[in-house]
């Protein structure tokens, strides 16, 4: 289990958008202490970018990718990279 700091940028797929996903993540990120935001995309996918330690953004990619009941996930994308330590608190963005 790794603290070490990281980055990530998770995109999701498949029935993901007017199910309550972004309530969802933003729920279970701010459980975990995370900082960053979830938005929904044009292309009917949900951008997260999130930042904290690294156990805790793999546990909420697990939970990302099973979703609320009324979701389902067809393909979860996670990319790490470096933290910018630009958040202060974890949000839904429009």
């Amino acid at each position: 289990m790794s603290d070490k700091k990281v980055r990530a940028e998770i995109l999701v797929d498949g029935i993901v958008q007017g199910v309550g996903f972004r309530w969802y993540v933003t729920k279970h990120a701010r459980q975990l202490g995370l900082k960053g935001f979830t938005k929904n995309l044009y292309t009917g996918e949900v951008l997260t970018v999130v930042e904290g330690p690294e156990y805790k953004v793999k546990e909420l990619f697990k939970k990302i990718k099973i979703g609320p009941s009324h979701a389902y996930v067809k393909n979860a994308n996670i990319k790490f990279s470096e933290p910018s330590n630009e958040f202060s608190d974890f949000e839904v963005r429009y």
